[in-house]
């Protein structure tokens, strides 16, 4: 194996891992983006509170929204990023 393709798999694993463990959250009251480091790896990179700061019960949501605000949950609330 030569240099170059050592050089291509080593970024391509990398950015593979990046994507695995980083992410992006939208502030479910401000609305600003931030990076933050996930605690387990999932393929989702943009997480987002569909209730945000509503009066919108979980029950009134789509599935998809449901979903989403379960990642939001996990991953953001839970952790105390967006308090």
């Amino acid at each position: 194996m030569n240099k170059k393709s050592r050089v291509l798999i080593t970024l391509i694993g990398s950015a593979i891992i990046f994507r695995f463990f980083c992410g992006i959250y939208v502030h479910d009251e401000f609305g600003g983006k931030h990076f933050f480091i996930k605690h387990r790896p999932t393929w989702k990179w943009k997480f987002y509170s569909p209730v945000g700061m509503s009066d919108t019960k979980f029950e009134e949501l789509s599935e998809e929204e449901k979903i989403e605000q379960k990642y939001f949950n996990e991953f953001v609330k839970d952790k105390k990023l967006s308090l």
